[in-house]
């Protein structure tokens, strides 16, 4: 496997887990249950699930009220993805997009 293809998997794998991870804490929270902690939430967004975790917040309408899962969430989305094209393009061909 080539780098990228290590990365892509990666990626996958967290966007997954932070999808699974969203619609899991809402199903606990109705049931009064132990709950998945926020700061496990936004760690799992920060370290590559953002879009995964994005979507879950929004399918299952859970976090949708916290300004830091509102706003932080798509923001790290936004660095993820500027990230992707930094290192897809390189240093010198991101500048001249």
């Amino acid at each position: 496997m080539t780098v990228l293809q290590i990365i892509a998997c990666y990626l996958i794998i967290m966007n997954i887990v932070g999808f699974f991870f969203m619609g899991i804490d809402k199903w606990r929270a109705k049931k009064h249950a132990w709950r998945i902690s926020e700061a496990t939430l936004l760690l799992v967004a920060v370290l590559g699930g953002a879009a995964g975790s994005l979507l879950g917040m929004h399918l299952f309408h859970h976090k949708t009220r916290h300004w830091y899962f509102l706003y932080g969430i798509p923001a790290m989305l936004v660095v993820h993805i500027l990230l992707g094209i930094f290192i897809w393009k390189g240093p010198v061909q991101f500048i001249f997009l």
